[in-house]
């Protein structure tokens, strides 16, 4: 099925011009990807006069993995879109983990791969359905402030300023630090990881390569190579490092080693499968490159009047780079912390409170997979991991556990887990 052939009768939402920007609303979501899709659907699903701009028109590209692991399901079924997106994605039941030596686990899960073009399409098309009006391409300028609280927004479209008030707005503008910077929320202006992908499209690959595939190699560290596959013989295929930059004591950051361009042809040359896909495909997309946010640090979470939440807020998670699932999940919780606040009659700084205790209860995954970013600087650790989950049926499922959220993710990465590695 076509993207075209599932376009709703409320594509008519998803504006194309700023001429019919209001001056009021409820709630104003910067920025159209997942996080600030799933707040608007949200929020305009509960009655809330929400207005959703975007810097681009929609569809739109974005550099991803692509991958749909089960916190995105979860998301995607919440906000009622999840058969949609399953349709038109390429379902998997396992991520295969791939060490230096070629030793390899498949660790089950729900898992798919549907582009970023795609999903992000339905979502803001969902976010319109229920009521939400998009503008684009409209961007944020700076925030409207009055007694300390943020009551709005200026906005720019080509040459023209409009102002939108609202009671609160919503910050879900990614990893490139711009808006948070000029809305005073950045306190990481770099990033926290480096992505490059692209599309190769090689029919031959199909059923040789069906599962998402994670690769570590001394070759490409200290990041990790990717191989997934979408629909119709096409494969994502790319690399990252997911803990690009240091931190000094002065606060300031600098690059760590690594060129992405060398590591992802290191990666084509140490893994077969990636060598075979590149020697006997075609480019559908050539390499494109994008910032991570990873860890939820890197911005305040809130001030009054305005929330920060998706990867503008550190959502992506540290190891692996994937990001779909925690972008969606902390925009829900970004509307129903304002949903909450709205039916109890809670004050500005209760309702933040709310958001952020949500984001709080996320943190022990997030610091699981920044534990876990060890691994890519000491490949050699995927070679012992996976050498004992061949080994270890307990271990495994406790690996799928923490894939699919349904067990306690610190017990892996702690002490006495890494030494049940030699014990289990």
């Amino acid at each position: 099925m076509s993207l075209d052939s599932i376009v709703t009768r409320h594509t008519d939402r998803l504006n194309a011009t700023h001429d019919a920007l209001p001056a009021t609303c409820d709630v104003l979501v910067i920025g159209a990807g997942p996080a600030g899709s799933a707040a608007a659907a949200t929020l305009a699903g509960a009655g809330l006069d929400v207005v959703l701009i975007d810097q681009h028109t929609f569809p739109r590209d974005k550099v991803c993995g692509d991958g749909l692991i089960p916190d995105a399901h979860n998301a995607l079924r919440k906000l009622g879109v999840l058969d949609e997106v399953i349709t038109l994605a390429q379902p998997a039941g396992h991520i295969g983990c791939i060490g230096p030596r070629g030793g390899r686990v498949d660790v089950p899960g729900t898992l798919a791969v549907l582009p970023r073009k795609e999903l992000d399409f339905i979502l803001v098309r969902a976010a319109a359905k229920a009521g939400a009006r998009m503008f684009a391409p409209v961007r944020f300028a700076a925030p409207i402030e009055e007694g300390g609280r943020v009551v709005g927004a200026q906005l720019k479209a080509g040459d023209a300023t409009h102002e939108i008030r609202a009671k609160w707005t919503l910050l879900a503008t990614g990893a490139v630090p711009q808006a948070l910077i000029a809305a005073g929320m950045s306190s990481r202006h770099t990033p926290s990881g480096v992505a490059l992908r692209g599309y190769v499209k090689n029919d031959k690959m199909v059923g040789r390569i069906d599962k998402l595939e994670i690769v570590w190699h001394r070759a490409v560290s200290p990041g990790y190579g990717w191989i997934f596959p979408c629909r119709d013989g096409v494969f994502n295929i790319g690399v990252g490092i997911a803990d690009s930059h240091d931190e000094h004591k002065d606060g300031k950051l600098t690059k760590k080693e690594g060129n992405l361009r060398e590591i992802f042809d290191d990666f084509t040359r140490v893994y077969a499968p990636a060598r075979d896909l590149l020697k006997g495909g075609e480019w559908v997309s050539h390499l494109k490159g994008a910032p991570l946010r990873c860890t939820l640090d890197g911005a305040k979470y809130s001030r009054p009047g305005l929330i920060v939440t998706g990867e503008a807020a550190g959502s992506t998670y540290s190891f692996s780079g994937e990001g779909i699932g925690k972008a969606l999940e902390t925009g829900i919780l970004a509307a129903d912390a304002i949903l909450e606040g709205k039916s109890q009659g809670l004050d500005d700084a209760k309702v933040r409170a709310h958001y952020e205790a949500g984001l709080t209860a996320l943190k022990p995954r997030f610091d699981l997979y920044a534990k876990a970013n060890f691994v890519n600087r000491h490949p050699w650790l995927a070679d012992l991991l996976i050498w004992r989950a061949k080994k270890s049926d307990r271990l495994l499922r406790r690996m799928s556990g923490v894939l699919n959220e349904t067990s306690n993710p610190g017990n892996l990465m702690s002490f006495n887990g890494m030494l049940r590695l030699f014990t289990e």
